[in-house]
């Protein structure tokens, strides 16, 4: 494995950030129609913890159901919020939940404006069609933001979504600070410590108990990506006036192959696999 500019502290420390950030899990909350919440719930809590996900949909979500909450999916059933629903849109507004809005009924090429929610965030489901799960999935995952990785390793169902969100976010990140950073080699422990920070956010993702140990299985799957800085190096040095361009490029395109290979890695049985396989040797 080729050796990581990185003190080892430094990946300590990121998977203390999760272990702590573990013990302030929040569930995933649903609410508005009956019927189509109830359906919203049972596709998301499908082989996961129950627990995970809060239906609310018996009533109007009070002010104390959503104190603290990160993402409400509110289902409407029709074509466009009523004023009860606007309410609970507004209120979860007031408190910084993020919101997803399903308009069931409403036409996808002619999506009303919703009030307090981003145009992005409404899911249109047309008269007839079924549930769009996987993209309503997709938007949690993109509202839940840093904290995805926390639903995820309790509802296998929003994993595949959860995992797909954090690889972009930090191949974007890592494709902006390779052109930012000028001075040569300075972004070499930056990237790789975002590629370590990604990975393990995969790892907690897909269950895996974060510890010393896990740390190092996470280093052996960054180190893969390590030749794709030397290659950005190189390149940059033979394109005058572009060399920004190809070291950004690169660092995107080494992020994202990096944790394509530990999302891989993980949904095969990650490091419980591995010492599957060892004690079986044994």
């Amino acid at each position: 494995m080729p050796k990581l500019p990185l003190n080892p502290m430094s990946v300590w420390s990121v998977v203390k950030e999760l272990r702590t950030a573990a013990e302030d899990f929040r569930p995933l909350l649903v609410a508005g129609s009956p019927e189509h919440a109830g359906a919203i719930r049972a596709a998301f809590v499908e082989g996961g913890d129950p627990q995970a996900v809060r239906d609310l949909s018996a009533g109007p979500p009070s002010p104390h159901d959503l104190e603290g909450a990160r993402v409400l999916v509110y289902a409407v059933d029709g074509p466009s919020p009523g004023e009860e629903d606007e309410k609970v849109l507004r209120q979860a507004g007031r408190k910084d939940v993020e919101l997803v809005c399903v308009l069931v009924g409403a036409q996808p090429d002619d999506v009303p404006d919703v009030p307090y929610v981003p145009a992005t965030d409404v899911v249109a489901v047309a008269p007839g069609e079924a549930l769009p799960i996987a993209r309503i999935a997709e938007r949690v995952a993109e509202r839940a933001d840093e904290t995805g990785y926390q639903l995820a390793a309790q509802l296998p169902a929003l994993r595949p979504a959860v995992v797909d969100s954090i690889v972009k976010g930090f191949s974007v990140q890592n494709g902006v600070l390779g052109v930012a950073i000028f001075i040569p080699g300075a972004d070499f422990p930056v990237l790789t410590l975002n590629q370590i920070r990604m990975v393990l956010r995969i790892a907690a993702a897909h269950g895996e108990e974060l510890d010393r140990q896990s740390a190092l299985e996470v280093l052996s799957v960054v180190g893969a990506g390590l030749g794709f800085r030397a290659v950005s190096r190189q390149l940059a040095a033979v394109v005058p006036g572009l060399g920004w361009v190809v070291k950004g490029g690169i660092a995107y395109a080494g992020t994202r192959a990096v944790g394509e290979a530990a999302a891989a890695f993980f949904a095969a049985g990650g490091t419980r696999r591995l010492g599957e396989s060892v004690r079986s040797r044994s």
